[in-house]
């Protein structure tokens, strides 16, 4: 794979991811959407089936990593550190991608839930307040993720352990032989992981499990036009990026004490 294959495959890929997963949470959550209060089943699935058609479309370029957590725990498993910085940029880049389309998506959605007056209640900060932009807003949750019980050593621990089984179940089952990306089924059972990772372990953090599928968004959150969005919760967003690389590292680490 060339280094402009790997960009442009994680590009779209992650973008996909992105678009579909920021999709399903808008959709649950804004005012005058069809699916509104669907529920956290609708939720776990939804990015389940995201990351299933991001990695089809994306694995012939790029082997379909879309997270920088997976290309860690390949690189840690291989040795291959070298086209690294590649797809942390494509990813990146994709992830802001997906959310001003998901943003653009559901546009009217957007302003009708910002307009309804307990949402600006909610978004409205006192002047006491000291740090406002460190707060989570009423749509952040859509971009973002953030935990229902702020304790930054159980919410990081909370990532680590969630990226962990995922990276794990990767790099112990379909893989293809040169360690370069998903096969066929292992898009399939990768995508069932998600879903089993949000279902069992989401509730505590809302499973960012991809330091990109975090930042990314919460960077487009922090920029784009929307009325009382509140704050982007800046000082939560360090855990979703350090967890998941550290779990994505001993992952890796443990494959190559046990599995290598």
């Amino acid at each position: 794979m060339s280094s402009s294959d790997i960009f442009i495959g994680e590009t779209i890929g992650t973008a996909l991811l992105t678009l579909l997963g920021g999709g399903v949470c808008a959709a649950v959550t804004l005012k005058s959407s069809k699916a509104r209060n669907a529920g956290w089943l609708v939720i776990a699935f939804g990015w389940g089936f995201a990351v299933m058609i991001a990695a089809y479309v994306s694995a012939p370029l790029s082997g379909a990593h879309l997270n920088p957590a997976v290309t860690v725990g390949i690189a840690v498993k291989t040795g291959a550190w070298g086209d690294v910085p590649v797809y942390f940029a494509g990813q990146l880049l994709g992830a802001m991608l997906g959310a001003v389309l998901m943003w653009a998506t559901y546009y009217g959605q957007f302003r009708a839930h910002l307009a309804d007056p307990e949402h600006i209640r909610d978004a409205t900060l006192g002047p006491e307040d000291p740090h406002p932009h460190d707060t989570a807003g009423p749509v952040l949750g859509i971009f973002s993720t953030g935990p229902e019980i702020r304790n930054t050593v159980q919410n990081l621990v909370t990532e680590i352990i969630g990226t962990f089984v995922l990276v794990l179940a990767i790099l112990t089952q379909g893989l293809q032989d040169d360690g370069k990306g998903l096969g066929v089924i292992g898009v399939l059972i990768t995508s069932f992981v998600v879903v089993g990772i949000g279902l069992s372990l989401g509730g505590p953090t809302g499973y960012a499990i991809n330091p990109v599928r975090d930042l990314g968004p919460r960077i487009v959150h922090s920029l784009l036009p929307l009325p009382h969005k509140g704050g982007s919760d800046w000082g939560y967003s360090w855990i979703p990026v350090v967890g998941p690389l550290a779990g994505a590292a001993l992952a890796g680490g443990l494959y190559n004490i046990a599995f290598a």
